[in-house]
């Protein structure tokens, strides 16, 4: 128990087994060197057998809780999506507009870039997403398509662009959101990761402007501000 905002709140038991709560802090810390790995060299350099002489593991003992690196991977790009996803939907329940969804997504890539480019970066050599990660993408796009569709001006005739992407809309299922609004998303997405994986990747060093005005003048001229 403990106190939370003033309120007493009750922690529920942990139902898992001692032999459960075992395994799940050993994945934890194999996940904590991999991101170190990824920090240092890239993913296209995450080596499971690194991993375990770090922890102090044969490489046959660490292969029982994952099986391959391919498996560590996935589970990394799980946890970087659900973490944006739970960013997105909490500034959504906090009354968020797109500004204020702009600025959280800049905030969570600034707070951990090597997270940021495993998901949104060049893809690893040889890896292929499974495709139960969309999932947790489609959660993170929805609420972008909720402050879109809550921002969209009276109807207007589609543009050749809306039409299309109201036929193309895959990305956006099962959001019922108007092609304005799908056109207004994906001006969003594309334009601020543009300039997030510029700015993380370094090419504006040197060139004297401050990133986040650039940012911050973007996210203002989509938001529509």
């Amino acid at each position: 128990m403990w106190r939370e905002n003033g309120r007493q709140v009750v922690s529920e038991p942990d139902a898992r087994t001692p032999r459960e709560r075992y395994r799940a802090q050993v994945r934890e810390e194999i996940k904590k060197h991999a991101w170190e790995q990824i920090a240092t060299a890239g993913s296209s350099a995450l080596s499971l057998n690194a991993i375990a002489k770090q922890i102090g593991m044969s490489g046959p003992a660490l292969y029982r809780y994952f099986a391959n690196r391919d498996e560590l991977i996935t589970e990394l790009i799980r946890d970087a999506y659900r973490s944006l996803a739970d960013t997105f939907r909490a500034r959504a329940e906090a009354g968020a507009d797109l500004s204020d969804l702009a600025h959280a997504l800049r905030r969570w890539a600034l707070d951990d870039p090597q997270r940021y480019f495993l998901v949104y970066g060049t893809p690893v050599p040889g890896y292929q997403a499974p495709e139960d990660t969309t999932r947790i993408t489609s959660e993170i796009m929805a609420v972008l398509l909720d402050a879109c569709t809550a921002q969209q001006p009276p109807a207007t005739p589609p543009s050749p662009l809306e039409t299309h992407l109201d036929g193309h809309r895959d990305w956006a299922a099962p959001h019922p959101a108007a092609p304005s609004a799908l056109h207004h998303a994906l001006a969003f997405w594309t334009r601020l990761h543009g300039v997030l994986s510029l700015e993380l990747a370094g090419h504006f060093t040197g060139m004297g402007f401050d990133p986040a005005r650039l940012y911050t003048a973007e996210a203002e001229a989509i938001a529509g501000h």
